[in-house]
Order: C-alpha cells, then structure tokens, then sequence
C-alpha cells in the first residue's frame, strides 16, 4: 500500500526533528563534559608564611576578558630572570606553586595566571589549547609592556600538562623565549581525544572521528596544526620535558614522541604520576639549575 505523500514528507519531516534533537542533545552533552572542573584556588598557596610577597592583578587577555594572576616580584636585587608558569586543564595557577617557590627562591620573579575559564579569570565559551596559547600571549604581553616591564630579563616559560602543551606551542612561533620547561605534556590533541573517547566507550568510527572535527570546528584549528610534536622543532630555545613514570593520564610515550622531534630538548623521567612527583623539593631545585645553565649567555 502507497503511502499518502502528505504522510509521507510529515513522517521524514518528524524523523529530520527527532535526529536534529538528539545531535543537540549530544553536542549539549559534550561540551559540558569537555568544561574543565575547578580546583580549589588557594589550596597550595602559603606565601605569608613563606615570607614571599604577593601580589594580585588583572592581565587583559583575548575576547575582551581579564585573568587572574598572581605575581612574586623579587625584593632588592634585579632578577635573574621572569618564569611565567601555566597550569594544566582544571586547575589554576596556585597548582604550580612548589615549582613557584623553588624559581622564586633562586632569584626568578615569576607569574602565576589562571586561564580563561579557570580560577578567578573571567569565563569565555571555551577552554582550549589555543586559548590557553593566547593568555600565554597575554601575560607576555603585560610582562615585557603593560605590566611589570623588566626589560632585557630573560623570559621562561614552565607549564604542566595542557599549560605545558601551551607554552611549546606559543614558544615554537617566538624568538624571545629563553627555555622551556614542559612538565608532562601530551605529544597530540588527537592522541589526548582518542584516550577520552576510549574512556567514555564511545567508538572512534564514524561518532568519535566526527566529534575530533567539531572541536577543530569549535577552536578554529586543525589538530594537526597545533600538536606540541609537530611544533617543538620550531622551538629555537632549550626545552626540558619533564615527565612522571607512573603517569596513567599521558602516557610518558608522549614525552619521548617530544624528545625525538626535537634536537634542543632534554627528557628527564622522575617517579611520579601526571599531577605528583616524588621529592618535589629536590626536583625543582633541579629544574632552577637546568634554567640558570640553559639561560647563561655564556653557556649558549
């Protein structure tokens, strides 16, 4: 029996509606389980009883948004140098404070930001490897200009995770860069997004290859185009990776994928998963020696 075509162009109608609510159902989905969760602000923060002073500002940044950033200017001597540290996806920048405090007491003025959407900066629509680039950009920006102006001070940047994927990326396209310490890093975007949908069971053909285009869609950048491994060659400073060898979040395969692109980088393996090293104390003070001798003029 003939189906009436009024019937007919209703029925497909229905089934194009139904389709088009699940996908924004789906996409609604997604992106709220790729928003970063947030870590407690001050939860690794003690400076008054370290003595340190602390100063808070706001860095103009993309969009029109502001970042929270938390500053450790030296007291008396000019510094040796400016280390800008950049946390990971979720967190902020109090994460990195042992490594702030161990820079700090060896002579470095650094600078803790939160990205967008992250701590006390402001939200955007995203978080993504190429805005976490771009508040990279910002806060150079207010170091060498708008903010603290230090001048000829060597710059440093040290990142962990996404911020340490970040900072490559951002030092591969700069010459002002003095070294770069990553600290677990992943190698790929597509690699990281492979793992989450694994995760989550969701196959990679055809759902999981089509979401990987839709956040290229959405951060407006081809994976392949932004993949710390295809840009670490360009980078022209010295680079440390930094990697835990109990990481079970990026696979330490990701840092010797690093290394092997690049002939400037060291690969250092510690014990430690991909958020804890052992004996952080006596890992940073290794970590300031390597950016005292890399920064030396005299030594490069």
């Amino acid at each position: 029996m003939a189906l009436d075509p009024q019937s007919w162009w209703l029925q497909l109608l229905a089934g194009l509606l139904v389709a088009a609510g699940l996908g924004w159902l789906f996409v609604a989905w997604l992106r709220w389980r790729l928003k970063p969760a947030q870590m407690s602000q001050d939860m690794f923060l003690d400076s008054a009883s370290a003595g340190i002073k602390l100063e808070t500002h706001r860095i103009p940044t993309r969009n029109g948004r502001t970042l929270h950033a938390r500053w450790l200017p030296q007291a008396g001597p000019e510094p040796i140098g400016i280390a800008l540290l950049m946390h990971g996806w979720g967190g902020n920048g109090g994460q990195l404070w042992p490594a702030a405090r161990a820079l700090h007491a060896d002579g470095w003025a650094v600078l803790l930001p939160d990205a967008r959407s992250h701590g006390g900066s402001d939200p955007d629509s995203h978080s993504s490897l190429p805005r976490f680039v771009e508040d990279i950009e910002a806060c150079c920006a207010w170091l060498r200009t708008g903010g603290v102006c230090l001048g000829t001070a060597p710059l440093v940047l040290l990142g962990h995770s996404l911020g340490a994927a970040a900072a490559l990326v951002f030092a591969s396209g700069r010459s002002d860069v003095s070294a770069v310490v990553s600290v677990s890093a992943f190698a790929h975007p597509e690699q990281v997004m492979r793992r989450w949908l694994a995760d989550h069971h969701i196959p990679f053909w055809p759902l999981g290859w089509l979401i990987n285009r839709y956040i290229e869609q959405v951060i407006g950048h081809r994976f392949e185009a932004i993949a710390p491994v295809n840009r670490i060659g360009l980078i022209q400073c010295p680079v440390l990776l930094l990697h835990g060898d109990q990481d079970g979040m990026v696979p330490l395969d990701c840092a010797r994928q690093l290394a092997s692109a690049a002939r400037q980088a060291t690969l250092w393996t510690w014990l430690g998963t991909h958020e804890k090293f052992e004996d952080e104390a006596l890992l940073y003070q290794n970590v300031t020696t390597w950016l005292r001798h890399a920064t030396d003029p005299h030594e490069n």
